[in-house]
């Protein structure tokens, strides 16, 4: 959830998939049905027997055609199983990030600072790298930027970038923006993935053209787009594709946006920036190199919680239910979420004392007012932090309607 917009899961098809005894029940439903099927086979056999008539052809036949129901009732009843194997390639050809040469992979940005001009390729980067303040604690970068920005590696004799841009992973295609003027996004395009039982949203911006629809199964590195430069704030020479990789807060997200939007119109459903909470995927890339068996709840959970919100226990909490690998225990009157700075949330923790409204029971120390830090969601200094209204709200996104 960035200041413009976490991360479903969602109503547009994205539900988890859940471990339990239901699946076994089914297995062993499906057994059952066998075991009694094959029962009634070996009488009938034995009633022929007696009987001693009919083809024994018509027998073996008749014990195949048993054997072959059996198998696609176990089959039928078998659920499908999402992939623990996060499976992800870049989203062109691109792939200067694996040599660690950050100004020819990320797209530079336009900084006016108090006069003096720069294009540093770093404002292209995850996290907040984009608007400097000078702070009694050194230099504090105020603008979170969600997702990272990748340069064209082609470009025609006019300037127009080629590139083309292709599905990360396997998944589905859930929504598409063909209207630039709708989104800062621009043109873009959101596809669902499901790792670790959990749903996951790549997202691709600021596209030229769209080559997909809703609906349409995609596989890795299948095309999907051309590079364009769509949206706001990007000109032909900063053409880019913006990449995010994300969570979805709530799937009721439309009814909370009309509540805390009313003169805003919303045009891209659940999938509006601010109900999905992107992570570092330029990290999560290059641990994957090193490790390629890492999961996304391994790979978040040792992050440093800049700062936890107690919310009360509500069953529209929905994180919990796409993403139970965040819960560390049960029991409790509500719940403690620990959060990045970005406001990305990735632990939920049982909290014995019961609250009726959101309130911060722990921020990271800083002499530097908290808005600075969080985008405008916490205020206050040196460890001492209430949410403001639009953390309030954001927060109540969490567990919308109540």
């Amino acid at each position: 959830m960035s200041g413009s917009g976490i991360l479903s899961p969602g109503s547009t098809g994205c539900q988890p998939v859940l471990s339990g005894s239901l699946p076994e029940r089914r297995v062993g439903l499906a057994w059952l049905k066998i075991a009694r099927h094959t029962k009634d086979r070996r009488q009938a056999a034995d009633d022929y027997r007696l009987a001693a008539c009919a083809p024994r052809k018509r027998n073996v036949i008749s014990h195949l055609l048993a054997i072959a129901i059996g198998m696609l009732l176990v089959g039928s009843a078998i659920p499908a199983i999402a992939s623990d194997v996060v499976d992800i390639a870049l989203p062109t050809d691109n792939d200067a990030l694996f040599r660690g040469d950050g100004p020819a992979f990320y797209q530079y940005i336009d900084r006016d600072y108090h006069g003096q001009k720069s294009n540093p390729w770093e404002g292209g980067q995850y996290g907040f790298v984009r608007d400097p303040m000078e702070s009694s604690e050194g230099m504090v970068y105020t603008r979170f930027h969600e997702g990272i920005d990748i340069k064209p590696m082609q470009r025609d004799a006019n300037g127009e970038p080629l590139d083309q841009i292709r599905a990360i992973a396997d998944g589905k295609v859930v929504h598409v923006n063909p209207t630039a003027g709708y989104s800062n996004y621009g043109r873009y395009v959101v596809i669902e993935h499901h790792w670790d039982g959990s749903p996951y949203f790549s997202l691709y911006g600021h596209l030229n053209t769209i080559a997909v629809k809703v609906g349409q199964q995609v596989k890795k590195s299948e095309p999907i787009a051309v590079m364009g430069y769509t949206g706001v704030g990007i000109n032909r020479e900063r053409a880019h594709v913006h990449l995010e990789l994300n969570l979805i807060v709530n799937h009721r997200f439309q009814e909370w946006y009309n509540a805390t939007h009313p003169q805003d119109p919303n045009h891209n459903g659940i999938y509006n920036g601010i109900n999905l909470d992107g992570l570092d995927i330029a990290k999560l890339y290059l641990a994957l190199k090193n490790n390629p068996s890492l999961t996304i709840p391994e790979f978040l959970r040792d992050k440093e919680a800049f700062y936890k919100v107690r919310i009360p226990k509500s069953s529209h909490f929905e994180l919990l239910k796409n993403y139970p690998w965040m819960k560390t225990g049960d029991g409790g009157r509500s719940w403690d979420v620990s959060f990045t700075r970005a406001g990305l949330p990735f632990k939920v923790e049982p909290s014995p004392e019961a609250v009726s409204q959101p309130q911060v029971v722990y921020v990271k120390k800083s002499a530097v007012d908290y808005r600075n830090w969080t985008q405008g969601n916490l205020a206050g200094r040196n460890g001492k932090a209430q949410l403001t209204l639009t953390g309030l709200n954001n927060t109540r996104l969490l567990f919308w309607p109540d």
